[in-house]
């Protein structure tokens, strides 16, 4: 009984393995584009792609038909900035790929890339998934260096090769995080400062490996660095530092990024945030406040959603929510979520238009509101099992007349 359990387990951390031709009919399609939202029309899926979109389209034996109902339709969402498929349990090392403490020296690695070890079958992706998420960004997390690392965006689509856009380097920039430079985030600067002329140039490498070199350029010419900043201070100095060094940046963190709009918005400078911080919890986010989002969008800086979390990804749709009730229009709150992430970092289109990969969820209402659910998910045209290993342990204890074994009794 115990194998059939995780061999069912195993089963469920991908959708079915291929695509049949589906219709969708009675949609309210929240499209991502031009388009806007369609009302009550019908989406025809074929070979994992949205073949068209129109009222009453005509069907057959041979095409499944769900019916939404009146029900909002919207791209499968971006779970944020995570590490699904490269860590199972945080507390247990052996169980966690996406960062490091030592690596046989000091130097930094931005050749290290999570991406290699990314595990589709991982139990926290279905759990993800079934909430209506489709492709997250990977993070690396390489200790407190520097240079972390790199990832980048990939789909829970359960493929091996789900990757897309383009390659994402870490990089630390918060006096958070200078305890391991000693102490001063003026160190982060030099050390990035001597890392890049050492990667550029001829010079002695001494702080970056030969394969460090060649990601940091790779990454120079055809990547996005994601620089982790908070304080507005520190924002100006990762624009000055972009602009000198023609990188591709986007922040992440952002509190007080509000106050720098205008800077970031001419550097076309992206900025990921959690728009439910607006405390003063440390130095860095000193004007932290919940209108944050809605004051970049005014300013046309794109925003971006993330909670930080992996376990509790889902929380993300709350998120956008909240951005939504202080001040931030509906369609870029669900934009911040699906479409702008997938834009900003190089991948797949997420509008749902003709010739769209059909990744999409049928939700029971406005999906930006924490009561909704996930009715059904949709992924490459293929329409999930809706179930995981919490779902699974649910339906396993909730019935008293189950012969399955009891974790344990009531007295």
């Amino acid at each position: 009984m115990k194998r059939q359990f995780f061999t069912l387990l195993l089963t469920l951390a991908c959708p079915i393995a291929f695509a049949q031709d589906l219709l969708i009919t009675g949609a309210n399609l929240h499209t991502q584009s031009a388009a806007g939202i369609i009302e009550n029309t019908d989406i025809l899926i074929k070979d994992g792609h949205i073949e068209r979109i129109a009222p009453r389209i005509p069907t057959n034996k041979m095409i499944r038909v769900i019916d939404a109902g009146g029900r909002p339709v919207t791209p499968a969402l971006f779970a944020g900035v995570t590490v699904s498929g490269l860590s199972e349990v945080d507390a247990v090392s052996e169980a966690v790929d996406s960062s490091y403490r030592e690596l046989y020296t000091e130097l930094m690695h931005p050749e290290f890339d999570v991406r290699m070890v990314y595990n589709p079958h991982s139990s926290v992706i279905p759990i993800t998934r079934i909430e209506g998420f489709g492709f997250t960004l990977l993070a690396a997390r390489g200790g407190d260096k520097t240079l972390s690392g790199q990832g980048g965006l990939v789909r829970f689509d359960g493929g091996y090769s789900s990757f897309e856009g383009k390659p994402v380097i870490y990089i630390q920039t918060s006096g958070r995080s200078a305890g391991s430079v000693g102490g001063s985030r003026v160190a982060h600067w030099m050390l990035l400062n001597q890392v890049f002329d050492e990667a550029m140039t001829d010079e002695e490498l001494t702080l970056i490996t030969p394969q460090g070199a060649t990601a940091l350029k790779t990454a120079t010419d055809e990547g996005i660095f994601l620089f982790n900043a908070d304080r507005a201070a520190d924002i100006m100095r990762v624009l000055a530092f972009a602009e000198e060094r023609e990188l591709s940046a986007v922040i992440h963190g952002g509190s007080e990024a509000w106050m720098v709009a205008e800077s970031l918005a001419a550097a076309n400078v992206a900025v990921i945030l959690n728009p439910l911080k607006n405390l003063p919890e440390n130095f860095e986010s000193l004007g932290a406040r919940l209108d944050n989002a809605a004051i970049l969008h005014k300013a046309n800086v794109r925003v971006i959603f993330s909670s930080g979390e992996t376990h509790n990804a889902r929380k993300v749709r709350q998120l956008a929510g909240n951005a939504a009730a202080n001040g931030l229009p509906h369609s870029a709150a669900l934009a911040a979520i699906s479409s702008t992430p997938a834009a900003v970092f190089g991948g797949e289109p997420r509008s749902l238009i003709q010739g769209a990969r059909a990744d999409l969820v049928i939700w029971s209402g406005d999906p930006l509101e924490v009561t909704t659910q996930a009715e059904h998910v949709i992924l490459s045209g293929v329409p999930d099992t809706m179930v995981s290993r919490q779902t699974l342990l649910r339906d396993r204890y909730l019935d008293e007349a189950t012969d399955m074994p009891r974790a344990y009794t009531k007295p």
